[in-house]
């Protein structure tokens, strides 16, 4: 078996309450013959559009040999360095693939200016632009992050004399704008199945060719996928994709909520941040969903223990549960990382077939967008501080946040905010490169208050869990975290720089969270002294 699930304690019990349901409904092997109905009348159109992701692996298969030669030809030509440009499901995927095979990836997935400088430049141990292939990956091209990306990169090739149709490979949709632009532009295309969404596109060519080209074995991928397909396909309580959704998704009113991801000794790196993007955009909305937390295995949460909090927890073995005794009441789960995308991605779309969503739909994800836009357009003087102390400027959505006028005690009131059943979000947008101990928050702020707190990098996280804070249960509060900085890089054609294009999708996400329908609260730290120690700060509050 390439994956194994197993539950006990509660959760045992809600799983074997909601098989019977899951197997006479036939959903297993509906998915896999493509029944777009399963998800009601309403989700019916978007379902039909949506399901090409379970039969990934016989459609890539086709590619390998082209990303094969294609990296041979460039490994000839003294191009060893790959660089992906791209937002979501398209860099999420890659960046587990090629952690867990330890193949260099430069992922680009910021607008942090010393960050897309970084991206282009490159250092002596992996070499620098000229031996840099760009991989741009965007189903249509108008993701705004990636565009930009493109744009710098080209001029920064033709800076040096190369001629970028030489050094960029795009991935995109058949027949999308980017397609159109990119072959006119004489770049080497792959093209993705247009029946997939991006979240679900792990074993299509936006997983596959950035880390091909990068040296993973893509083959050894999806044969590690292919050897569990039929395990997933049968209407069983057997079936480990029905047993993960029931795990996360069942138990009626009684369910809980928040989808704790520990990593305890597996061989695949970084899996919780995909299958996070993954569930909390595809059940995030209508006020519902689950909310995935990424946890450490010493975190705050797995002490405190949330009523509302079920945890998974990835394993070598899941079957050697006497080694995790300690752990009743988890959902223990071993897999190669193939076997890992094709049950999560069953599971989650089962997961909203319990929950009454359509899974394949992020209806909020454009808000933020629209508002960085009009940002943009508009280029507005910032708003002024609520105050500046300690080498930090403080913003907030309603001034009584600020009441006491110090850092540590606009923490105190936003934590002071969380509700009995909420949680906290922390969004560092930030040059993570320069900046990387701020994960160290997640950990403070967890232990402070006492609840479920999620930790990530902006603007990446706008195309992952941004569509749960805005369609989830209004129970979160935000905290953002940005700098100021006097590193920034014109984007070639546009009006804006990225420093701009930060700055503007920070405040534009802030203002959709703190405005009406949704109301949270938020606050904003803007660190406008490189000495300041981050950390401290939160300790103090604490």
């Amino acid at each position: 078996m390439s994956f194994a699930v197993k539950v006990t304690g509660h959760v045992g019990s809600v799983v074997a309450a909601e098989l019977p349901g899951l197997t006479g409904s036939l959903i297993a092997s509906g998915i896999t013959a493509g029944d777009a109905s399963l998800w009601g009348p309403a989700a019916e159109d978007e379902a039909s559009r949506r399901l090409g992701w379970v039969r990934a692996v016989s459609v890539s298969r086709p590619l390998v040999p082209e990303i094969t030669a294609l990296r041979d030809q460039l490994v000839a030509q003294g191009v060893t360095r790959v660089v992906l440009a791209g937002m979501g499901g398209s860099s999420l995927a890659p960046e587990v693939i090629a952690q867990t095979a330890g193949v260099p990836l430069v992922i680009l997935d910021s607008t942090a200016p010393g960050q897309v400088l970084a991206a282009i430049d490159g250092d002596t141990e992996s070499g620098g632009l000229e031996q840099t292939v760009l991989v741009v990956s965007s189903k249509s091209g108008s993701t705004i992050e990636t565009d930009s990306a493109k744009r710098a990169f080209e001029a920064a090739y033709r800076d040096l004399g190369i001629d970028p149709a030489e050094r960029i490979v795009v991935v995109t949709d058949p027949g999308s704008p980017l397609e159109e632009s990119a072959r006119a532009e004489g770049y080497r295309v792959f093209l993705a199945d247009p029946e997939v969404g991006g979240r679900y596109s792990a074993l299509t060519a936006f997983g596959l060719v950035p880390t091909g080209l990068a040296g993973v074995d893509i083959d050894e991928l999806l044969d590690e996928a292919d050897a569990t397909l039929l395990e997933v396909a049968i209407d069983s309580p057997e079936n480990p994709a029905l047993v993960l959704a029931a795990a996360i998704a069942g138990g009626g009113d009684l369910r809980r909520d928040k989808l704790g991801l520990v990593t305890d000794g597996t061989h695949i790196v970084g899996l919780p941040d995909w299958i996070e993007q993954l569930v909390a955009e595809s059940t995030g909305k209508d006020g519902s969903g689950i909310l995935p937390v990424v946890l450490l295995p010493v975190s705050p949460e797995l002490e405190s223990a949330p009523d509302d909090l079920q945890v998974v927890r990835f394993v070598d073995d899941a079957q050697a549960f006497h080694l995790f005794e300690r752990h009743t009441g988890e959902v223990l789960v071993s897999g190669s990382l193939g076997a890992q995308f094709v049950v999560w991605e069953y599971a989650t779309a089962i997961a909203g077939r319990l929950l009454g969503i359509d899974p394949f739909d992020q209806p909020d994800v454009e808000s933020a967008k629209e508002a960085t836009r009009g940002l943009l357009q508009a280029q507005p003087a910032p708003t002024a501080p609520a105050f500046v102390a300690d080498g930090v400027e403080v913003r907030v959505s309603d001034p009584t946040l600020a009441a006491d006028g110090t850092v540590a005690g606009v923490l105190a009131t936003l934590m002071a905010r969380v509700p009995a059943d909420g949680y906290v979000s922390i969004q560092a947008y930030v040059n993570r490169l320069e900046l990387p101990q701020l994960v160290g928050l997640r950990e403070l702020v967890a232990a402070d208050s006492g609840r479920p707190t999620t930790f990530g990098w902006g603007p990446r996280f706008l195309h992952s869990t941004g569509q749960y804070h805005k369609g989830g249960p209004a129970t979160g509060v935000f905290l953002q975290i940005l700098e100021r900085t006097d590193v920034d890089l014109e984007i070639p054609g546009r009006p804006f720089t990225f420093g701009q294009l930060i700055q503007a999708q920070a405040a534009g996400d802030a203002s959709v969270l703190a405005g009406a329908p949704h109301g949270r609260p938020v606050v904003t730290l803007t660190l406008t002294d490189p000495q300041v120690e981050v950390l401290s700060l939160f300790e103090a509050a604490q």
